[in-house]
């Protein structure tokens, strides 16, 4: 799916991707003449994206009522309003966060359990996906030391096809 803010942006069959665009496997979809007949939660969101910088608070603050009535899941209603924040702070890049949480009305949300549990839970996933990375990059410098695959990944309790994976593509051909 390709997404376009307006039909006028679409820069129509490029050579490069002709072959991808006729064969009928990829949609475009047009924001500003998304018409939603249901008021889908999903579509309103998406169609935030476009909201002007004037009415993108207000049609926020209705959304994430919306969304405390119709997403019954705490954890992708907390997942849904996050994002319907982020927008918002990527829409009013001049505010600050705490600005933005104030304007949506957002200060007691932040306070509820269900909050704190997908907050931690993205920072726990992003501290130990930032751990994993240390370890992976770390392995050519310990190769350049002049450890074995098999102490590698013992001292950085890692696969040893995951080093060893690590080891082919650092060695010339």
């Amino acid at each position: 799916m390709i997404i376009y803010l307006s039909r006028s942006l679409d820069i129509g069959k490029t050579q490069r991707y002709m072959e991808l665009l006729e064969s009928r496997r990829v949609t475009r979809l047009y924001l500003d003449e998304l018409v939603s007949q249901t008021h889908s939660i999903g579509i309103e969101t998406v169609k935030l994206i476009i909201e002007s910088e004037e009415r993108a608070v207000a049609k926020g603050k209705q959304l994430i009522e919306q969304a405390r009535v119709e997403v019954i899941d705490e954890v992708a209603q907390g997942e849904l309003i996050q994002l319907i924040e982020t927008i918002i702070v990527y829409k009013l890049s001049n505010k600050s966060r705490e600005e933005i949480i104030a304007m949506l009305g957002l200060n007691e949300f932040k306070q509820t359990r269900v909050y704190q549990d997908v907050f931690h839970e993205g920072v726990e996933e992003g501290l130990q996906e930032g751990e994993r990375r240390a370890k992976l990059e770390s392995v050519p410098r310990l190769f350049a030391l002049g450890l074995s695959v098999e102490q590698i990944a013992t001292a950085l309790q890692l696969d040893v096809q995951q080093v060893r994976q690590i080891a082919q593509q650092q060695s010339p051909n």
